[in-house]
């Protein structure tokens, strides 16, 4: 039985050393240049964006840096983030978008956080995820600020190897952000341009994040740069597990898809065995964050930036909850269960994971990456 494990992990490892020193010419080929914004049309039923206001949680003057930036830029740059993208994400919250059925994957729990995960494969373009997760004891604003928050994030994302604010817009609150994410040795950094804005509804934040088209930051061979992304939040207060009536605990739902330039069933393979893994390691730094904060230490200008909000007429929100032409999502109560027993060649797919790795991609890298490599360690305890 030894000698068959052990057969078993060199024809693996023979796989990753062939993928990493062998690759077709189509991998290098560079992807074109995606839209600054993703939606471009207009939604006749819903109220103009005169009905929106931006409002902040506190009034601090913005920095010197900011002003000056801003000056330099009209409104319509500003505006890259735009109400069309507000609208969309609306829909998927309120799981009226009419796109395909979401497919349950996991529900987890632990003393103090719960989370639900869901997936779908459009007709077109990479699967994207859903989730759904509930901390106790943490207030709407407070985890606004620590996904908006840059500079700590460092402290608990350690796939984050830079972070940069190229734009920032303190009239809307708009960002433009640069982020280099860290790959494990036999991958190449990933890059990625983000635009992002939020929109508050009474205790609720719309938090948008997109990926842009950027001519100040050229393109390079590395870090890859990722051009199709989304990632975006609804975040809210909600009732505790405690059954105490109190809204002491906070929601948030988060939709994400990236273009990964991988096949995309080696890609679900890892996300179903990491996500959980990764997921539990944003707590630790939520608590973190709020352990600063009531200590009372400055806001940083990416949480100050978090803070300035487009503020949603609550006439608007009745306008969109109104329309009759908005067709139903079915979200799955019940989790989706892998159908067989076979076992992959692991030949064939250790060198698909490197040549995987050596493409365009970047979607939820830690959760694919070590997600398979869990997967293919359970595979070896089976035999």
């Amino acid at each position: 039985m030894i000698m068959y494990l052990g057969a078993v992990w060199i024809a693996f490892l023979v796989g990753l050393i062939v993928g990493w020193t062998w690759k077709p010419k189509w991998a290098s080929f560079r992807r074109h240049k995606f839209l600054c914004s993703l939606y471009n049309s207009d939604d006749s039923t819903s109220p103009p964006l005169s009905d929106l206001e931006n409002t902040s949680d506190e009034k601090p003057k913005p920095s010197a840096s900011a002003a000056s930036s801003t000056s330099k830029l009209n409104e319509e740059q500003s505006n890259v983030v735009t109400e069309e993208d507000f609208r969309h994400l609306w829909r998927l919250v309120e799981v009226k978008d009419g796109g395909p059925p979401w497919t349950k994957m996991m529900d987890r729990s632990t003393k103090t956080m719960d989370y639900q995960a869901w997936r779908r494969d459009p007709k077109t373009g990479p699967p994207q995820y859903r989730s759904r997760t509930i901390f106790e004891d943490a207030t709407a604003e407070i985890v606004r600020d620590f996904f908006w928050d840059d500079v700590f994030r460092s402290n608990w994302d350690d796939m984050l190897a830079y972070s940069k604010t190229i734009e920032e817009f303190p009239t809307t609150g708009t960002m433009i952000v640069h982020w280099i994410r860290k790959f494990p040795f036999f991958c190449s950094d990933r890059e990625y341009i983000i635009g992002r804005r939020i929109w508050e509804a009474g205790r609720s934040y719309y938090c948008l994040t997109k990926g842009l088209s950027c001519n100040s930051v050229p393109r390079r061979d590395k870090p890859r740069r990722v051009d199709l992304y989304y990632s975006s939040w609804c975040i809210r207060p909600v009732e505790s597990r405690r059954g105490n009536g109190q809204l002491t605990a906070c929601e948030v739902l988060l939709f994400h898809y990236e273009d990964m330039g991988i096949p995309w069933e080696i890609a679900k393979l890892g996300i179903r065995q990491g996500m959980w893994g990764a997921v539990k390691k944003i707590e630790p730094g939520l608590r973190a964050y709020q352990k600063e904060r009531a200590s009372g230490a400055p806001l940083s200008q990416p949480a100050f930036m978090a803070q300035i909000n487009t503020k949603v007429d609550p006439d608007y929100l009745r306008a969109l909850e109104g329309a009759k032409d908005l067709p139903t999502t079915e979200v799955a109560a019940t989790s989706d269960k892998p159908s067989g027993n076979n076992m992959p060649k692991l030949l064939i797919l250790g060198g698909a994971i490197v040549l995987a790795c050596s493409l365009d991609c970047g979607f939820l890298p830690k959760a694919l990456i070590f997600g398979v490599a869990r997967r293919f360690a359970n595979m070896g305890k089976k035999l």
